[in-house]
C-alpha cells in the first residue's frame, strides 16, 4: 500500500477531529473518522486528537475501543497523538484522574496540563528532528510535556525558549509518534505528511 492510498483513521470521540481529517486528506491519506471497533479494523493507522484526555479515556471504554486500540498499537499499527493524544499514548500519566486509562504505545511519563490552564495557552517555535524546513509554529493549549522517556524512545522536539525551555514536546517510539502541540491548527502540513509517509513505509514492510 502506498503512502497516498493509506487509510488513516482519526479517533472521533472528542476533540479536534475535523481538523486532523482535513490535514490528513491534504497529506494524501484516505482520512476516516473512527468511533467503533469495526471502523478501527478498516484503517492502517490512527490519529488521536487533542481534546480532554479523561473524556477520551471514558468514551473509549464506552464505545468498546480501549482494548482494540491497545491491541492494534501493541501490534505495531502506526499511531500519532497530539496534546491529549500524547497523554493517551503514555505508559504513565502524572496529574491525571485515578481512574484515567491510556492506550500506551510510548514508554514515557507525561505530565497532564503541564504548561498550565487554558489561559496559559501559547505559541512557540519547535524544530522536529527528521522534518526539514523552518521551525514549526507550535500551538500549545493546556498542553502536556514529557518528563521522562525510556530507552528506545526518540526525542524529536523540545521547547527552545521561555521558562519551559528544554521540555520535551515531541517523541517517537517505533511507529508511535506524539506531540504536545497541535499541528492540525495551522496550515503547516509537514508533520501530517511525515506521518502519512511513515504509514506508507510501515505498510510496505508488512507485505
Amino acid at each position: 500500500m502506498s503512502a497516498r492510498s493509506s487509510a488513516v483513521g482519526v479517533l472521533a470521540l472528542q476533540g479536534d477531529v475535523r481538523e486532523h481529517l482535513a490535514a490528513l486528506a491534504e497529506a494524501g491519506a484516505v482520512a476516516r473518522p473512527v468511533r467503533r471497533p469495526e471502523e478501527l479494523e478498516q484503517v492502517d493507522a490512527l490519529v488521536i486528537p487533542g481534546g480532554e484526555s479523561t473524556t477520551i479515556s471514558k468514551l473509549a471504554e464506552t464505545f468498546d475501543l480501549l482494548d482494540p486500540i491497545r491491541k492494534r498499537v501493541g501490534a505495531g499499527m502506526p499511531v500519532y497523538g497530539s496534546c491529549a493524544g500524547m497523554i493517551m499514548l503514555a505508559t504513565e500519566v502524572l496529574d491525571g484522574r485515578p481512574d484515567q486509562q491510556s492506550f500506551g504505545g510510548i514508554e514515557m511519563t507525561v505530565r497532564r496540563n503541564a504548561f498550565g490552564r487554558q489561559v496559559d495557552s501559547f505559541e512557540a517555535p519547535v524544530e522536529i528532528t527528521g522534518i526539514p524546513g523552518p521551525s514549526f509554529h507550535a500551538v500549545f493549549i493546556r498542553a502536556p510535556w514529557v518528563e521522562r522517556v525510556a530507552d528506545g524512545v526518540e526525542v524529536l522536539g523540545r521547547v527552545t525558549d521561555g521558562p519551559a525551555a528544554g521540555r520535551i514536546v515531541a517523541v517517537r517510539q517505533g511507529n508511535a509518534v506524539a506531540t504536545a502541540f497541535h499541528p492540525e491548527l495551522t496550515g503547516d502540513r509537514r508533520l501530517h505528511q511525515w506521518f502519512v509517509d511513515l504509514v506508507g513505509r510501515a505498510g510496505e514492510s508488512a507485505r
